[in-house]
């Protein structure tokens, strides 16, 4: 009897032993997921804070080199077109019963008198007359005085006189562009403890700038030339993106009319029409291994084809957006299918059951369903194919053009190809700056086309 009530009476108190055991153990599962849980989100938070810290430290160190680039040091100074320098005869007028040919001609003789002016002396005399206004009493002989201003700013006096012949005589206040080496010098880019024959300007020429600087004659200004100006490699610091960009332009014009048709119109056949057997999805599988083969094996393919069997002009944009379309088409098949996949199945059940046929349920149903990631896919894929360099390298792309190509049958270069030129110069004091400027502008392009499609895409999916 008493062991059967000890018993009796300890059955309770081990029972709740037991449940304080099993609370006792659930609370250590709990807490145990609990900071397993903060655990996994601290790591993804530091992940992402480290994501964005390495993005804000590329972004700094991209806009901290290229910023400046956009600021040159210009000289503001009188340039008198002076009449026994500029020696020609009056711009030919033409006359009545006289053909076009004949008046080309006449012109063109006297742009080439034009061309022969030296105009280096009235650039001379232009950093002499801001000298003596700024009671600059530095002696500086014509070279050194020459080696201040940018070699291109000859140009711009012929440019003028072209534009308007009756300035001759005249005196005119303008800012000149500083050379590439007085604008390193200008920016204290080039180190002051060099003895004079190590640095690239002259002392009378140095000091010059230092005094020009000091009375505001020399001053920064926006270097709105970076965007008007092709690339130069007599006059560095005038030198400009504008052929650069028109090249880029043409490339993904050629992108958009060939690489979105033809990769929706693939997909959508592929998804909704094609049968299922071994041939499409042969055709899947290499469209997916496409997908990822490096850029550099599609310039080689463009190479090949295009300039050595089609014989299609070398460095021309035409070649450069066949090759990118190439390159984009298998990243556009893929999203769009993947943007058709995602229809749920009853949207197409319902259109046919109300005796739509296949071709109506797939453009006038699913299709409008899936503009938004269509549309979505194919701008970030020529964001992409805007960004390229290796494969235009293999198309010749590489080549000095100091042209704007007027159609995309004329050679130009591109701007990721313009990025590579500049940051191989041999001036990379000077072009060490304008590389991370043209950065900066073929970043801006990209924003600008992926903040375009994430806003189509949001415009695009309020309407559906």
């Amino acid at each position: 009897m008493t062991d059967l009530a000890q018993t009796a009476t300890g059955a309770p108190a081990n029972e709740a032993e037991a449940n304080a055991r099993r609370r006792a153990q659930v609370r250590r599962s709990l807490a145990r997921r609990n900071r397993a849980e903060t655990r996994f989100k601290m790591l993804g938070l530091g992940s992402v804070l480290a994501a964005m810290a390495f993005v804000a430290i590329l972004f700094g160190n991209i806009l901290s080199n290229g910023l400046p680039a956009f600021w040159q040091f210009t000289l503001e100074t009188e340039i008198t077109f002076d009449p026994e320098v500029i020696n020609v005869p009056d711009r030919p007028v033409r006359q009545a019963g006289q053909s076009d040919a004949d008046y080309q001609a006449e012109m063109l003789g006297w742009q080439r008198r034009l061309a022969m002016v030296n105009w280096n002396r009235l650039l001379i005399a232009g950093v002499e007359s801001a000298m003596a206004e700024d009671g600059v009493t530095t002696e500086i002989d014509a070279r050194s005085a020459q080696s201040i201003i940018d070699s291109g700013a000859r140009f711009v006096l012929r440019d003028m006189v072209i534009a308007d012949p009756s300035i001759i005589g005249q005196t005119r206040r303008l800012n000149l562009l500083l050379s590439a080496d007085g604008d390193n010098w200008a920016k204290e880019k080039l180190s002051r403890n060099l003895p004079d024959e190590r640095q690239q300007l002259s002392r009378p020429a140095r000091d010059v700038i230092d005094a020009l600087m000091e009375s505001g004659s020399v001053h920064r200004s926006f270097a709105w030339h970076i965007f008007t100006n092709v690339d130069s490699r007599s006059s560095p610091a005038s030198a400009g993106l504008a052929g650069a960009f028109m090249g880029s332009f043409y490339m993904m014009l050629v992108v958009l009319l060939l690489a979105v048709p033809i990769g929706v119109a693939s997909a959508i056949y592929l998804e909704e029409f094609a049968p299922k057997n071994r041939v499409t999805d042969l055709i899947e599988v290499n469209i997916n291994n496409l997908a990822a083969v490096p850029s550099i094996v599609f310039g080689l393919l463009g190479a090949a084809v295009f300039i050595n069997i089609f014989h299609l002009p070398l460095s021309a944009p035409l070649v450069g957006g066949l090759v990118l379309t190439l390159m984009t088409l298998p990243t556009v098949i893929i999203a769009t299918r993947s943007s058709l996949r995602a229809v749920p199945p009853s949207l197409r059940q319902a259109a046919l059951g109300i005796g739509a046929s296949k071709t109506q349920m797939v453009f006038h149903h699913v299709l409008p369903v899936t503009y938004p990631g269509i549309l979505t896919a194919s701008i970030l894929g020529v964001a992409q194919a805007l960004g390229e360099t290796a494969p235009l390298l293999l198309i010749g792309m590489n080549a000095f053009v100091a042209n704007i190509p007027a159609t995309p049958l004329d050679q130009s270069a591109a701007l990721p190809v313009q990025i590579y030129l500049w940051q191989g110069n041999e001036n990379r004091n000077f072009f060490e700056e304008r590389t991370f400027a043209a950065i900066i502008v073929l970043l801006a392009l990209m924003i600008l086309l992926n903040a375009l499609a994430i806003w189509l895409r949001s415009r695009l999916e309020r309407k559906a």
